[in-house]
């Protein structure tokens, strides 16, 4: 498949800026959009709980939670909460935090200047008190209480915590309701200086905007602060799944359940996410005779669905879904599974997948993807452009290699049942 006009997207007007602060700034302007959308991120997740700096003579493990918490009280300062300000430009704000980072955008039609001001204001300048940490406690425990309650929730994270023994990703992102408690300001400080070092930071801006104003405002707030050189540990795991099932009562209308597989994280996790997704979609995705035969009968319905969730030190191809019969579903997965893996796929169901996965990877037409995109891209040690390369590059053998990567016994079944 062709990929050689892939770069040309933007007509040359993209740049990618090493700033003199350590800041990765990536600008994409795309003027024939009325909006513009900026992402300001720091590659720090809730995996991140234990690590050191070129200053540490060992590492610290921090409190489950702490990023999610860390985002929270970026939120404000001894004044008002970026909320107010954005309110006054007439712009759109929000912030989230992953597994592995950790960002703040806006978006708007006016204002641009004004509003990228408040962005790289609110996060280079922390205003943590023991006042106002204990405050949040309180609302994040709320928050985390509300999840523990919420069945597409605990389906997905029973079954991280099924499948791994040590990594972080068992854990819910927001913590537990005990591990926040051991949270306080000074730890917060400890993380926001090394993980929100501009040099472990993007900035990431798409849409109608004038890039020299973009750049001068960086130039102007971005503060100078020398690299850490942070150094984030990975635990070990065993090869085997944790708990092989894991059911749980929640209050909903059918199961829900989730097959995840454990798989030993991959050398180049950004191909075989692309070729491990071709692959299931090809062996159980909506078009697939498998699909359709479990639909027609009533088995499964249109929340069935495949994919692969992944961060740093963690892949997990899944299957999930809503259904009557989640062990029958189960089972039958597995037993597709294993045909597919001795009677192999389709060649040209291989190829069409191949070729809408390359689709998907080319969405140079949003600007708040392109913008996020630029963002995660970075994050990776990639470029925007390089996901929508490597989809082109896909071959059928690269789709069926990713069979033999799976081990069929070497999986967690996660259930929510309804409350009798």
């Amino acid at each position: 498949m062709s990929n050689l006009n892939i770069r040309n997207v933007f007509g040359g007007k993209e740049r990618v800026i090493k700033h003199k602060s350590g800041c990765t700034i990536c600008l994409y302007p795309m003027g024939e959009f009325s909006s513009v959308h900026a992402f300001f991120g720091t590659k720090y997740g809730s995996v991140d709980t234990t690590f050191k700096t070129r200053y540490d003579d060992d590492y610290i493990t921090v409190p489950e939670g702490i990023a999610h918490y860390l985002e929270h009280k970026l939120f404000e300062n001894d004044e008002c909460d970026a909320f107010e300000l954005y309110a006054k430009t007439g712009a759109h704000a929000n912030a989230f935090t992953s597994f592995d980072c950790t960002a703040y955008l806006f978006a708007s039609t006016q204002e641009f200047g004004e509003n990228l001001r408040i962005l790289l204001n609110l996060v280079q300048q922390p205003y943590f008190t023991d006042e106002n940490v204990e405050k949040e406690r309180g609302i994040i425990t709320q928050e985390i209480k509300m999840y523990l309650d919420d069945p597409g929730t605990r389906v997905f994270y029973n079954c991280m915590g099924g499948i791994y023994h040590n990594n972080p990703a068992r854990i819910d992102i927001a913590g537990t309701v005990e591990s926040i408690q051991e949270i306080d300001k000074e730890l917060l400080y400890r993380c926001y200086n090394t993980f929100y070092n501009l040099n472990n930071m993007v900035l990431s801006i798409a849409g109608n905007f004038d890039p020299d104003k973009a750049l001068a405002i960086c130039d102007e707030l971005l503060i100078c602060k020398e690299d850490p050189q942070i150094d984030v540990l990975v635990p070990d795991e065993p090869y085997n799944v944790k708990e092989k099932k894991i059911v749980q009562k929640l209050a909903c209308a059918m199961p829900l359940f989730q097959l995840g597989f454990k798989i030993p994280y991959p050398e180049n996790a950004s191909k075989d996410y692309l070729a491990f997704n071709i692959m299931l979609e090809t062996a159980l995705g909506d078009t697939s005779e498998f699909y359709n035969r479990l639909y027609n009968e009533g088995v499964i319905n249109d929340s069935f669905g495949v994919g692969v969730t992944k961060g740093r030190g963690f892949f997990v191809p899944v299957v999930c879904g809503i259904t009557h019969d989640p062990e029958r579903v189960t089972a039958e997965v597995l037993a597709e599974l294993a045909r597919v893996k001795k009677e192999g796929l389709s060649r040209e169901s291989i190829n069409t997948s191949i070729k809408m996965t390359y689709g998907e990877t080319f969405s140079f037409d949003n600007v708040e993807k392109v913008a996020r995109n630029g963002m995660m891209a970075q994050f990776e040690g990639k470029d925007i452009f390089s996901n929508a390369e490597t989809a082109a590059s896909l071959t059928y053998d690269d789709a069926m290699d990713m069979l033999e990567k799976l081990d069929l016994d070497n999986y967690c079944l996660s259930i929510i049942e309804p409350n009798e």
